[in-house]
């Protein structure tokens, strides 16, 4: 069994420890690309699930039973759109906000800005915005964009300075390097006017963040690697005369024991071959992301390495892009690492797991609980009543 016996107890209270009377928000993932018990599903395995609309409005509908504040849709070409997805799904839940994931250059900032303030308005006001600038080239010339890095990330910061304004009420115009509106603006002023999560472990991305983001995003790494790239971020925001918030993304594997959560996360990396690693370790290598390559840092393709911190498990990211690591471990457990980081800086967190419908469950029956008990997650407890046991 994969243990995490053989690392120190995490400090009491960190050097960079902050109120601990902040709340916390949780978020979940929609898996607009697919679900499985694995995270590389065999294609002749059964199990599966398909994002058929059917499967996503369940996953919904568990997250907001559950009490989560909100779902991340991702963006690319192996998603359903985030967009039209979580529109349709707006009527079949009365809560839960979408957080909308897109790519800022293959619209123009004026159609992005009308976009988001219609779904405020046709879904009360549940849409918040993830900006997503960065991803693989192979990917971004599908969609026809062969812009290097810095300029992408250049033409993010004027998108987000275009939409912003025109949610303003006051039609403006903009002349930049890649934009020019006249008269930018939409129909009304968006209410609220979605907030803006951005991510990405590059300067030229933390530069973008402090000055157009709400919520400033990482992928899980140890809480002190974690925490330096919020205050770097924070520094460059003060410096800019802004105060933003701060987000991390992690996969979870909560169980009522430990023992239960590390036998679900040997299960998931019982289902990951040699040649899977091996394969996931090449593309590792040519990235071009600062976030990709910190992620495969953790874990250096060795099964031998991957409890990277006390309940945090690096599994995951062996072959999966993006965020790659999880907290594994009892209710308890997963509650005290969210409440570490929490004292690092960090305010939101974005779960996901395999499967994503029960592992809502288990997170929101076990873990949200614990945080609310100790006073550190917002929103509404889910309601309890007896169940009739038919004797």
């Amino acid at each position: 069994m994969t243990t995490d016996h053989d690392l120190p107890s995490p400090p009491s209270v960190p050097p960079s420890a902050s109120d601990e009377r902040r709340e916390m928000k949780l978020h979940w993932f929609l898996p607009t690309g697919g679900d499985a018990r694995d995270v590389l599903p065999a294609v002749d395995k059964p199990g599966q699930r398909p994002p058929a609309r059917e499967y996503l409005a369940q996953v919904a509908l568990a997250a907001e039973a559950n009490g989560f504040e909100a779902m991340l849709t991702p963006c690319g070409t192996g998603c359903e759109d985030a967009w039209i997805t979580t529109a349709s799904l707006v009527p079949l839940t009365e809560r839960i906000k979408f957080l909308v994931a897109f790519r800022p250059g293959l619209l123009s900032p004026t159609l992005a800005a009308q976009m988001a303030s219609t779904y405020q308005r046709m879904s009360g006001g549940r849409m918040l915005v993830n900006v997503v600038t960065g991803a693989e080239p192979r990917e971004l010339h599908r969609f026809g964009d062969f812009a290097d890095k810095s300029t992408r990330y250049e033409r993010t910061g004027e998108f987000l300075a275009i939409m912003r304004q025109a949610w303003s009420g006051e039609p403006i115009d903009y002349s930049g390097t890649h934009y020019r509106v006249e008269g930018a603006t939409t129909r009304a002023v968006p209410d609220p006017v979605p907030e803006i999560y951005f991510g990405g472990a590059s300067d030229d991305a933390k530069r973008v963040a402090a000055e157009q983001a709400d919520v400033y995003l990482v992928w899980g790494e140890p809480p002190e690697a974690a925490a330096k790239q919020r205050a770097d971020v924070e520094a460059r925001a003060t410096e800019q005369g802004r105060a933003i918030r701060y987000g991390i993304r992690f996969h979870v594997i909560a169980r009522p024991s430990a023992e239960e959560a590390w036998a679900a996360a040997d299960a998931l990396l019982a289902g990951i071959s040699e040649a899977d690693i091996a394969a996931a370790r090449r593309d590792f290598e040519a990235t071009m992301s600062e976030g990709q390559r910190r992620m495969a840092q953790l874990h250096g393709s060795d099964t031998g390495r991957l409890v990277i911190h006390p309940n945090v498990w690096a599994g995951i990211g062996l072959v999966r892009g993006g965020a790659g690591t999880a907290l594994v471990g009892s209710y308890v457990e997963v509650a005290d690492r969210l409440a570490e980081y929490h004292r690092y800086g960090f305010d939101e967190f974005i779960l996901s797991g395999y499967p994503h419908l029960e592992e809502a469950h288990w997170v929101g029956e076990g873990v949200m609980p614990e945080l609310r008990q100790r006073g550190l997650l917002a929103g509404r407890a889910v309601a309890s009543s007896p169940v009739f046991s038919f004797r």
